[in-house]
This record gives structure tokens, C-alpha cells and sequence, in this order.
């Protein structure tokens, strides 16, 4: 069996931590800050947040195919 590789993307974007949760870093807080966006959208999408326990079991089950970091 050939080697499986790890989702290039993934790795870019989700941190497993040892507990088994799994860290991303939160949408829509890149650009576009003068206009179109409220002070409560841009608060609630600051810095990073944790999957629910079913979406991690899928990241890490599917995206990282020897286990994360």
C-alpha cells in the first residue's frame, strides 16, 4: 500500500490539541473592516475557536490520516 498524505489544506488551517479538540482560526476577519460589517459580526469572529466533537472526530479522521501534529 502506498503512503497516504496528509490534506495540505487542513494542515494550513486546523491545530489538534492533545485533549483531541481541534482549533481553527475564525472566518471573515480579513479584510473589509471600514464598511459592511457590524461591531457584533466582527467581535463574534475574532481570533479562534474549537470544532464540536463530531466535526473533530471527521477533521481528524479524514484529513490527518497518522494522527495530528
Amino acid at each position: 500500500m502506498p503512503k497516504l498524505k496528509t490534506r495540505s489544506g487542513a494542515k494550513k488551517r486546523f491545530q489538534v490539541k492533545k485533549t483531541g479538540k481541534v482549533k481553527f482560526g475564525k472566518a471573515l476577519g480579513k479584510h473589509l473592516f471600514t464598511h459592511a460589517k457590524s461591531q457584533k459580526l466582527k467581535r463574534e469572529h475574532r481570533g479562534t475557536g474549537h470544532l464540536k466533537d463530531m466535526d473533530a472526530k471527521k477533521v481528524v479522521k479524514e484529513m490527518f490520516p497518522y494522527g495530528a501534529n
